[in-house]
């Protein structure tokens, strides 16, 4: 009996495996599941959430703006503290995403010769947000990183600084030589997809790429300047940025809000003000685009509800090295406004928008370096003169403001900007050129805080004097951004390594381009 269970149990075994293998394959689709990724809409998604800063932390550190209030969580840049809480954005607004959707991209198409154009324009994207990385923290994960889903590589070794930026170079030359206008046309990608031809858009490409060649070139000016004034002359030669059709940036809408505008627009809106430094400079230049970055409120913890004034006559920015408390006894103090501090805030109406654009390579940026590289003599003959890179600068970051909400067309007309250009506290001169170039490429790249906190420690423009809340950055400026506290416990070994490579692990520890 017991034998007889036995054949009729394996009988049945074996007919439910046949009848469950049957059609097996079409039973267990998913005829909605993604079966085929697009690497193109991957990098539009890199480009999308590439962080061009943070205003606490970069423009902190170069006096562009400031939170006032030390409530611990909130110190930060702003009192000289160490705080992982603006330690981390920039790491992990790029290595979580468009460090993992780029590298994936690429892994997609590397071997694809149908999609060249797609796969340079990434490497070229790749370059940039790699920079950016290395210029707040130095050494980095680079040659391992995001590679955990395509490698299996779940912590990877950090690279040094200066072998980073020897392959960014090789990286950029090679893809923006590969670039043609005979290959595929990527019209996913956000900076130059809707530009209309394949021949358009590979041109667009070629000018970032060497735009972005010259900006890494011009790093180098401190460590070796005759790097530098070869690789920028490679930039020049193969053809920069030429006009503002050219600058790359993100427009945002109701759907995708500006990221670096979240915080001083969903936060305590109390907290956070213009500095002094910064507005000080824009009001003795009687700057015409002041009044798109600054407006003043009544009570600033209701600004979204509010029409700034704009009068430059009534900005303040906010004293540094003060808090909300010390500030009474600062120099001119001005008191408090409803909920807040009697002090400027951003125009929330304009570049503090939720659909203000981001700008991460323009003509601007370009034409001011191409300006103090004329003045050192690094580019051949046929260059125009600084003093013209100069203006030419100036006028394309005022053109810019025309992309913001609520600013009309021309944002500032050209009789106004030939009008700031003549001001005394703006003249180009050889006497002062690198304080004037420099001084104009931080009010340039207000809103792309990576790269106003880069070109002041490269440049040492604007002359500024250091925050004294306390002595923490031995009366000088953070000089690079701790590594997020996660990283010790996720990926520690790597992390130790890192450290004792480096040298150390705090905001006065220069990274390699960044000699005194």
């Amino acid at each position: 009996m017991n034998r007889l269970k036995y054949y009729i149990f394996s009988f049945l075994i074996v007919f439910c495996l046949q009848s469950c293998d049957k059609d097996f394959e079409e039973v267990n689709t998913n005829d909605y599941a993604l079966t085929e990724i697009n690497p193109a809409l991957l990098f539009a998604n890199a480009q999308r959430l590439t962080s061009g800063g943070f205003y606490e932390a970069e423009q902190t550190v170069v006096q562009q703006f400031v939170n006032a209030y030390n409530l611990g969580a909130t110190a930060g840049f702003n009192f000289n503290e160490d705080n992982n809480i603006f330690n981390v954005p920039r790491w992990n607004d790029n290595y979580p995403g468009p460090v993992k959707f780029i590298e994936q991209a690429i892994e997609l198409v590397k071997d694809d010769p149908t999609r060249s154009n797609l796969y340079n324009e990434i490497r070229i994207w790749r370059a940039y947000i790699y920079m950016t990385l290395v210029d707040t923290y130095g050494d980095v994960p680079y040659s391992e990183a995001g590679k955990a889903y395509i490698s299996g590589l779940y912590y990877p070794k950090y690279d040094k600084d200066e072998v980073i930026y020897e392959d960014l170079y090789n990286e950029i030359k090679s893809a923006t030589a590969a670039l043609s206008p005979d290959k595929d046309q990527v019209r996913e990608e956000l900076f130059f997809g809707t530009s209309g031809s394949t021949a358009v858009q590979v041109e667009k490409w070629k000018k970032l790429g060497n735009s972005l060649l010259l900006r890494l070139g011009m790093r180098y000016s401190k460590l070796d300047p005759s790097k530098a004034a070869s690789i920028v002359q490679e930039a020049f030669n193969g053809g920069v940025m030429a006009t503002n059709a050219d600058n790359a940036y993100i427009l945002y809408n109701a759907t995708y809000n500006n990221p670096l505008n979240n915080v001083i627009r969903t936060g305590n809106l109390y907290y956070f003000y213009l500095a002094e430094p910064f507005v000080n400079r824009l009001k003795a230049s009687s700057d015409p685009r002041l009044k798109y970055i600054a407006g003043k409120y009544a009570d600033p913890n209701q600004a979204l509800a509010q029409t700034p004034d704009t009068t430059m006559a009534n900005q303040f920015g906010f004293p540094i090295g003060y808090d909300q408390t010390s500030v009474r006894n600062a120099p001119g103090y001005r008191g408090t406004s409803g909920t807040g501090q009697n002090y400027s805030q951003v125009n929330l109406r304009v570049v503090g928008s939720a659909t203000a654009p981001i700008f991460f390579v323009t003509n601007a940026q370009t034409k001011l370096l191409l300006a103090e590289a004329t003045f050192r003599g690094w580019l051949p003959a046929g260059a125009s003169s600084a003093m013209d890179y100069y203006k030419a600068g100036v006028k394309a970051s005022m053109e810019e403001y025309s992309l913001y909400p609520t600013v009309p067309s021309p944002a500032i007309p050209v009789n106004a900007q030939d009008s700031y250009l003549s001001h005394p506290e703006v003249v180009y001169t050889n006497a002062n050129a690198l304080d004037r170039i420099n001084t104009q490429y931080w009010i340039a790249s207000f809103g792309n805080g990576a790269e106003s906190f880069a070109n002041f420690r490269r440049s040492g423009y604007p002359t500024l004097t250091p925050n004294n809340y306390n002595n923490n950055l031995q009366g000088g400026f953070a000089r690079r951004f701790s590594y997020p506290n996660e990283e010790s416990a996720r990926n520690s070994e790597s992390y130790q390594a890192a450290v004792a490579s480096f040298g150390s692990d705090n905001p006065l520890t220069r990274i390699f381009w960044d000699k005194q």
